[in-house]
């Protein structure tokens, strides 16, 4: 199995996080392949005196063909001088996003079984004359997918928060919540869930919008005319349970009695997740024909250059799409065997 690993900003951690996690990783059956420059890895690689052996291939194919102690990178773009730790650029905002288009492409083409993102700088994307705030729109993009989910997981306590909304200003939010068509966003999760981590019936907590989920009204109306007869409608069909205020919800630990907790919007979710996940939290794109996963933190600028930065969260990031892969071959073999065992 090969997974393309995308170089993020030059300028930020990504390159260091990538040479550290690929010596994590080592001796592993998923083997990466980096989507970016081999210049910048190689400074890195020097500035931090790391005995790795990074060679440029040309394709997948090639990749394969090397001793697992090297690591292989397609080069897809390289800096006209050499990176500067904790600088926007526009030429580092262009390699990374050039990095993402190329490994969605292979993995669209099945030429690799997964990619895993190291951090985009919004501000250097920006200047390099692309629109999208993050990764996610990008994504769905594409690969042609409307409203993929984003979905945080921890893989040592298990916590698993998706977002009903993501990147968008909070007076956009309850506009957003009511309109959307909430039912399905939930049946989608659940199969996700089932197909991508393998939990046969997952449980599920919704999140109210308003503080202390409105406390009946009074702070709102969201709850009693939306989610709550969601819930209710859906609770016949499988566990789901809500809406709860957050506050509580996370302080009280009730998420630990469920698979997944779905935030109404993006700071609800991530605030409690990143205070009880930061070092290991890792982000998946769910929704999508292709596997992504990502570390659960942004470029790092400020200790860029230090040789500081931890690779725990991607070195989880690279499992976990090898895991979730897996996962995806599995369920299409047994979708094919059953196909074959009961023809039309």
């Amino acid at each position: 199995m090969l997974i393309a690993w995308t170089i993020g900003d030059i300028n930020g951690t990504g390159p260091e996080i990538i040479l550290k996690s690929f010596r994590e990783f080592a001796g592993c059956p998923a083997r990466p392949v980096v989507v970016g420059s081999r210049d910048a890895l190689c400074h890195y690689r020097d500035r931090y005196n790391l005995d790795i052996d990074v060679q440029t291939v040309s394709s997948p194919e090639e990749a394969r063909r090397l001793d697992a102690s090297v690591l292989p990178v397609i080069s897809t773009g390289e800096p006209p001088l050499p990176p500067s730790p904790g600088m926007i650029s526009e030429s580092a905002g262009e390699i990374a996003m050039t990095s993402v288009r190329t490994a969605v492409e292979l993995c669209m083409s099945g030429h690799v079984h997964a990619m895993v993102t190291a951090p985009i700088h919004k501000e250097a994307v920006s200047r390099a004359g692309y629109a999208h705030s993050g990764h996610t729109g990008y994504l769905a993009e594409l690969c042609d997918t409307q409203s993929p989910t984003m979905l945080f997981h921890d893989p040592l306590s298990g916590l698993n928060v998706a977002l009903a909304t993501i990147h968008v200003p909070l007076r956009s939010v309850p506009g957003l919540v009511t309109s959307m068509d909430l039912e399905r966003f939930i049946r989608d999760l659940r199969r996700s869930l089932q197909t991508d981590f393998g939990i046969t019936d997952p449980s599920i907590a919704l999140l109210g919008l308003n503080p202390h989920a409105s406390d009946g009204g009074v702070m709102g109306d969201e709850e009693q005319n939306l989610l709550e007869p969601l819930v209710e409608s859906l609770s016949g069909e499988f566990t789901i349970d809500g809406p709860f205020a957050a506050d509580g919800f996370f302080g009280a630990k009730r998420y630990t009695g469920y698979d997944v907790t779905v935030a109404m919007y993006h700071d609800q979710g991530l605030l409690p997740f990143k205070v009880l996940a930061f070092d290991t939290g890792i982000n998946v794109t769910l929704g999508l024909p292709i596997v992504r996963t990502s570390p659960d933190h942004g470029t790092g600028f400020d200790i860029a250059g230090t040789g500081a930065a931890s690779p725990r969260s991607f070195t989880e990031a690279a499992r976990l799409a090898a895991t979730i892969a897996r996962n995806r071959q599995q369920t299409n073999q047994q979708i094919n065997r059953s196909t074959n065992q009961h023809p039309l």
